[in-house]
């Protein structure tokens, strides 16, 4: 899939406090650009659990079939960074309607709560038998339906050397996630077994404590019916 078969229809470079404008954010956390690039930290106490956690989304409104690409650098362990997409309300409700439940970056809000969703968990460092065995996860929502695994090739953060850029493509049932190029994991939703495929939305950043990361060069791109990129 080359570059010039995309139709981007998002750009960030995630590279000042201009560029997250109309961003919202659902808990408490310290975002900061030192580096050029957007860093992300918990504000709260990590003590206080799912409290110190956090969701940082885009303002936009996704069509279902689109490939997210973004460079990623893991600062600071232990924690865990995760991408929402497909994010609406149960009935197709704007994610930020009045109408939906608060949300404070509680993890439970968004697996058991009145928006669907679907998310990959690719830096998995929080709790001591993910830092001993490194895999990422896609789970669909609502509910905690873990739908794929894949192996996570990102060392801790001593050993890292970042930038790592991800790509995520939906297209209709099917999710592919890969890392520097590298895929990670695939699956095909049957639309039955876990509620319908999901379609258009939005996408966020989510962070566990007490992890800091960094992001940059966030990109959207629609994609075509046939699952190839569109050619403008």
């Amino acid at each position: 899939m080359t570059k010039e078969k995309q139709t981007l229809i998002y750009e960030n470079k995630l590279a000042s406090i201009e560029d997250i404008r109309g961003f919202q954010l659902e808990g408490q956390a310290k975002i900061s650009f030192p580096n050029g690039r957007m860093r992300m930290e918990n504000a709260l106490d990590p003590n206080l659990g799912q409290m110190a956690n956090y969701v940082f989304w885009c303002p936009e409104e996704f069509p279902g079939d689109i490939q997210v690409e973004w460079d990623f650098w893991p600062v600071k362990e232990p924690g865990l960074s995760m991408m929402f997409f497909a994010a609406a309300g149960m009935k197709g409700e704007d994610l930020f309607d009045p109408i939906l439940n608060e949300r404070y970056g509680q993890y439970e809000q968004y697996t058991h709560g009145d928006i669907r969703t679907l998310h990959i968990a690719y830096f998995r460092r929080r709790y001591p038998e993910e830092r001993s065995f490194h895999i990422c996860n896609l789970r669909k929502s609502s509910g905690f339906h873990l739908v794929a695994q894949g192996a996570d090739p990102i060392p801790n953060v001593e050993d890292c050397m970042p930038p790592y850029h991800l790509m995520l493509r939906k297209q209709g049932a099917k999710v592919h996630f890969a890392i520097n190029e590298l895929p990670i994991l695939e699956w095909e939703d049957d639309g039955r077994s876990l509620g319908p495929i999901l379609g258009s939305g939005k996408i966020g950043f989510r962070q566990m404590a007490p992890l800091i990361a960094e992001y940059a060069n966030l990109q959207v791109y629609r994609l075509d019916e046939d699952g190839t990129t569109r050619k403008i």
